[in-house]
């Protein structure tokens, strides 16, 4: 199997892909919790429910999402297509969710549901084919990790625009006190260059590695799949990782505004601070690789992160802005370390299923990566909003004591106790990048061996 390099501007392509893609996923990482019980105005115990509701959802679409991609064959390629036929959808998707339309309590409760359903399913519509594009831009694992780290680094710009952008945007002085305007400007100039992302990445990168697909029911492919270990370990870890991440960031907010009592510069601080942290840990990753195994990198920094949140927990009080930058810029860089090294690690997971069973089963494995990553959203949207509810949050209120408590544990020791339990989890794990190159002359074999 030859070794296939990528060019910078493909890699960069490819990383716009991500850009436009976490458009929506820092959306809903760093602000939505926070737009939809202080802006929107929906009751903490609504959201909760929506949140978990609506995810139930991506039980149907991302299996079936890559079950397409599995059957897909166009000129485009297998997953670029989809790039160019629902880039503006998406971007329209983006553009309701943030509306908030002047209704009663309940029918804003049926729109909420309504565009988050929409976002959903077209998030749904261009991820699936763009995470398991990487599968078949390249066949090198260092290629993959490199083009990875360009991608993880374009999402973190993607989080700076949510983060620095949509405030400013969004201030209320710009728009007469009409916030909820402010965040549907905002947020349309957000969908807006999330669609040309989409349609760049589409214009710069080349499907060369076709895989043979194997031609199997929906069921039978879900069978195989669970015969991988390593890839079950992956989608494990991507719950679980998941659900601390979206806890800390959907918190992240509600703890600078409450918690520390900072105005809206400091808020805007805070919540940039953390992906300034997350694109050095990007570059640190592609670096620290080089000459260190990727896979205790995953294992000990997930585990890092479990002591720096308690050290946080305990040593911020309310008004230790300074403290508090310095700890939440240290957690967020551990945190990230780990990120290029998971999504590059899929595709060899998937080799390595294909070498196991004899069988190649990609976009069903990779639909499910993004089925448990947004399972894992949707949980911890369900668990904020619920804790929110049981520690008495009122929006845009003078929070109680036990309000206060609540939010810290959530920005800390429970996300923090996710992310440990990672770090365990990956001792399981045993695709390193040695293990991988002995995995190449089997997959040669078996591509020498697939019908043409």
């Amino acid at each position: 199997m030859s070794s296939i390099k990528l060019t910078k501007l493909e890699k960069i392509g490819f990383g716009a892909g991500d850009m436009s893609v976490n458009v929506v996923i820092s959306s809903m990482f760093l602000i939505m919790t926070f737009f939809y019980t202080d802006v929107f105005g929906l009751k903490p115990e609504d959201l909760a429910t929506m949140l978990l509701v609506v995810r139930l959802l991506d039980a149907v679409t991302d299996p079936l999402m890559g079950l397409a991609t599995d059957h897909t064959k166009t000129r485009w390629g297998r997953y670029r297509p989809y790039f160019l036929f629902l880039s503006v959808p998406f971007g329209l998707s983006v553009f309701l969710t943030f509306s908030t339309p002047d209704f009663d309590y309940n029918m804003k409760l049926v729109w909420a549901y309504a565009t988050y359903i929409f976002v959903t399913i077209m998030f749904t519509g261009v991820t699936i084919p763009y995470i398991s594009l990487i599968g078949v831009l390249t066949d090198d694992p260092k290629e993959r990790l490199s083009a990875n780290g360009y991608r993880l680094f374009c999402a973190k710009i993607a989080a700076f625009l949510v983060t620095i952008v949509v405030p400013l945007l969004a201030n209320a002085e710009f728009w007469q006190g009409d916030t909820a305007a402010g965040y549907q400007a905002a947020m349309g100039l957000m969908a807006f260059i999330g669609t040309a992302l989409l349609l760049f990445c589409f214009a710069t990168t080349k499907e060369r590695i076709a895989h043979q697909v194997d031609n199997r029911s929906l069921l039978q492919q879900i069978k195989i799949l669970m015969r991988n270990d390593q890839w079950l370990i992956l989608a494990s870890v991507c719950l679980l990782g998941t659900i601390g991440y979206a806890v800390r960031s959907a918190v992240a907010l509600y703890y600078a505004k409450y918690y520390l009592g900072g105005d809206a510069q400091f808020q805007s601080l805070f919540l940039s601070i953390s992906v300034g942290a997350a694109i050095l840990a990007m570059v640190a990753s592609t670096y620290i690789t080089k000459s260190y195994c990727k896979v205790k990198l995953f294992r000990f920094s997930q585990i890092a992160v479990g002591a720096i949140s308690v050290l946080m927990f305990f040593a911020v009080q309310p008004g230790d802005f300074v403290l508090a930058l310095i700890l939440y810029f240290a957690l967020s860089f551990v945190v990230d370390l780990h990120a290029p090294v998971f999504w590059s690690a899929i595709a060899e997971a998937v080799d390595y299923g294909e070498v196991k069973n004899n069988n190649r089963v990609s976009g069903i494995a990779y639909g499910g990566i993004t089925f448990f990553q947004k399972a894992g959203m949707g949980i911890a949207g369900w668990l904020v909003g619920t804790l929110l509810a049981f520690y008495g949050y009122q929006a845009d209120q003078q929070q109680t004591a036990q309000a206060l408590y609540g939010i810290a544990l959530m920005l800390c020791v429970i996300p923090g106790a996710f992310h440990t339990l990672v770090g365990f989890i990956m001792y399981k794990y045993v695709i390193t990048d040695d293990y991988y190159e002995g995995l190449k002359p089997e997959l040669k074999t078996l591509s020498n061996q697939s019908p043409a």
